[in-house]
C-alpha cells in the first residue's frame, strides 16, 4: 500500500470505527426520529468528503457532517415536510456545513458547504 494511502484513509477508517460504536451504543435514545442515525450517517460522510477533499482534519469534517445530518433529520421530521428530497436535503446540509465550518473556526467555506452537501445527500439517499 502506499505511503500516501497510508496516511489518508487509515485515520478516516479509525475515526468511523470510532465513531460507528459509539453510536451502536447509543442507538436506542434515538427512537423518535432517528436523529443519532442520521447524524452518524452525516459523520460518515463528512469524513469521507473531507480525505477527498484533501483538508485532514477528520474530527471537524466529522463534526460537520454531523450538524448536516442533524439539519437534514430536522427539516424532514421537524416540519410540515414529511417527505425527502434530495435537491432539498443536499442543499440543507451544505448551509449547515457552512454554518458548522463557521463555528468550527474553519477558513474553507466551499470545503465545509461541499462536506456538508454530501453529507445531506448521503443522510437522504440512506434515510429512506
Amino acid at each position: 500500500m502506499h505511503p500516501i494511502l497510508k496516511r489518508t484513509l487509515l485515520p478516516s477508517l479509525m475515526a468511523m470505527s470510532l465513531v460507528g460504536g459509539n453510536l451502536v451504543s447509543v442507538q436506542p435514545a434515538s427512537a423518535k426520529h432517528r436523529l443519532i442515525k442520521d447524524a452518524g450517517v452525516g459523520a460518515a460522510a463528512g469524513t469521507v468528503t473531507g480525505t477527498v477533499t484533501s483538508r485532514h482534519h477528520t474530527a471537524a469534517n466529522a463534526v460537520n457532517g454531523a450538524a448536516a445530518g442533524a439539519a437534514v433529520n430536522a427539516v424532514n421530521h421537524g416540519g410540515r415536510h414529511r417527505s425527502r428530497h434530495l435537491a432539498r436535503d443536499t442543499a440543507v446540509g451544505a448551509a449547515a456545513g457552512t454554518v458548522a465550518g463557521v463555528i468550527t473556526n474553519r477558513r474553507h467555506p466551499l470545503s465545509n458547504a461541499i462536506n456538508g452537501g454530501a453529507a445531506g445527500a448521503a443522510t437522504n439517499l440512506l434515510g429512506r
